[in-house]
Parts: structure tokens; sequence; C-alpha cells
């Protein structure tokens, strides 16, 4: 609202006090509510109750009332379902994706991507760890992940592994993380001193294989997959015997149905 509400001016409903209450409409797991908490704090309104983020809810459960002005509620009713339905959505999606992947594999993380939405990042995280869910990489200052585009430029794993020792000696208090498309390069790789590797787009099939070939040169070394993993196929993922799944499909789907009732006092 950059300037006026017009509608609650023209019905001249200023000053009316009045009672705002959202209703989550299905099975979710709730993200938000802090902030919405905010929302209403910044605009005087008065919340009654809330659940935290991380509550699990079943069909038809309030998860956070506010009384206050008419016009403040209004003011505050669509951006609050926003961040609600969305956050939630997230928060919902990650503990789908851990559960169905933890049935398998009761050690296995879900680690969720940078591809986010730019401008929400922080309600994007939030929204991931409440679904149970952690982020691979904060930011590019954050972890060391080598690319093929980084390769390109090195003469590729040979060249990696010359720089290996130099770089890691340099990043003591890193892991130092590869990704790789095959499992000729793994098997290389894993003897060579990296903390990590991370398959991208390589079939259930072949990555099983290729873990309990890695796991027999090394088993302290951390291995990820990449690259297409969603609801429909984290358990496949998960049954390879990797220790995390990284994933954006979080990100992307329906919002949690939100309900809001906007009643007088």
């Amino acid at each position: 609202m950059p300037y006026i509400d017009l509608t609650t001016l023209i019905l001249d409903l200023a000053g009316k006090k009045g009672k705002i209450e959202f209703i989550c409409r299905e099975d979710a797991i709730i993200c938000g509510t802090e902030e919405v908490q905010r929302i209403f704090k910044k605009l005087n309104i008065n919340p009654m109750q809330f659940l935290s983020s991380g509550s699990k809810v079943q069909p038809q459960t309030s998860i956070i009332e506010g009384e206050g002005n008419v016009e403040d509620l209004h003011m505050a009713w669509r951006v609050s379902m926003n961040i609600l339905e969305y956050a939630s959505g997230i928060a919902t999606r990650t503990n789908k994706i851990l559960n169905k992947a933890r049935q398998v594999n009761p050690k296995i993380e879900i680690l969720a991507t940078r591809k986010i939405f730019p401008g929400t990042k922080e309600l994007s995280i939030k929204a991931v760890i409440t679904g149970g869910g952690l982020p691979h990489r904060l930011g590019l200052s954050e972890t060391i992940l080598v690319f093929r585009q980084h390769l390109n430029f090195i003469g590729g794993i040979e060249g990696l592994i010359d720089k290996l020792i130099e770089g890691k000696n340099y990043t003591c208090d890193k892991k130092f993380l590869v990704e790789v498309e095959t499992i000729d390069d793994a098997l290389l790789l894993c003897q060579t001193g990296v903390d990590g590797l991370q398959f991208d787009k390589i079939s259930p099939v072949e990555l099983k294989e290729a873990v309990e070939l890695i796991r027999a040169q090394n088993n302290k070394i951390v291995i990820l997959a990449a690259g297409g993993i969603n609801e429909n196929n984290a358990e496949l993922y998960a049954q390879t015997g990797v220790d995390g799944l990284v994933t954006s499909s979080v990100y992307f789907g329906k919002p949690v149905d939100m309900g809001t009732s906007i009643i007088q006092c």
C-alpha cells in the first residue's frame, strides 16, 4: 500500500475494531508466523495467539490471530498471507522429501541449493530449516565447491589434483568438495585428499555403484547427490547410500492453502 487503501477509505472503515485470523486449510508444516507478528507490531495490531514456525498442523487449524483497527488489518492481510503460504510451502515440501528419504536412509540430510528467488533468501532458508533441511551453501564465500566450470580453466581433474594440497593448506578450516559427473573421476579424486564429492545428474543405479566403489577406497569421504532430486525420486537416491541430497525442488511448487477471516469485534 504505497499511499492509501482506497477501499477502506471509501467505505469509511477507519477506526473500527476488528479481528484477523489465518487458517491453514491442509496438512502442513507452518512457517512465517514470527514475521507476521512483526508486521502486526508495525501496524499496531495486537497478536492474540499464534503457532510457532515448525508446527505440524491439520486442515482448518488456526495459526495466528490479531486484533486492531480495520484499516490496519486490511493492510496486513495480503503480505502476511503471502509469507505464510509460500514459507509454509517450502517447509512442507522439505519435510516430505526428508521423511521419504529417511525411511530408507535414517542418517541422510536434505540440502537446499542457492536457487532462491531474489529478495526471499532469509525467508526461504528459514523455511528449509523449519522443514528439517539445511542450506547447501549460503554463498560463494562460505564453502569450496569445484565445478566443471572451474576445471575448464585449470586443466581438468589432473590440474585440480596439482592445486589440491596447496589449496587445502591455505583453507585448512574448510572442507574441499568437488562436483563430478563420472565414476572414474570420483575414484581418482577420492584418493587425493578431497573431503567430499558431489555427483550431478547421475542415475540412482550408477550412483549406488559409485558409492560402493568409493566407500571401499575411502569410507570417510562425504558423498552428495544433486540434479533433479525431488519428492518423487528422493527414496531412490537415498537408497544409494549418499550422505545428503542436494535439491532445488523445495522452492518450487504450490503454496500451502491458507484462508483469512476479518470480522468486527
